[in-house]
């Protein structure tokens, strides 16, 4: 396959991505929405090591990085959402104001 069929589907994940981090309010689909913009890029980075055809796997190495950043980035968010669930019973996000007192 083409190197632009890889990077029109990465850029396409990344947009839905983009829309559903300004339009949810529900801080789960936002976490979500974070990490489809992750996987966007790791399919840049996969696509371009291979159209490169590189001896070293810089892409690849890269993308098991953001995987690993993003397994832990979820981690802490749902537990930081399951707290605020409990204290406040909602996980809106317009309704997070603690801060501001």
């Amino acid at each position: 396959m083409l190197l632009n069929q890889y990077l029109i589907l990465g850029a396409l994940l990344f947009s839905l991505g983009i829309y559903g981090l300004l339009v949810r309010r529900n801080a789960v689909m936002v976490l979500l929405s974070i990490e489809l913009m992750l996987n966007a890029v790791n399919i840049n980075l996969v696509a371009f090591e291979a159209f490169l055809h590189n001896a070293n796997v810089g892409g690849q190495i890269f993308a098991i990085f953001v995987i690993t950043v993003a397994a832990a980035e979820v981690g802490v968010g749902l537990a930081i959402i399951l707290m605020i669930f409990r204290n406040r019973s909602s996980a809106n996000i317009d309704e997070l104001d603690l801060m501001k007192w």
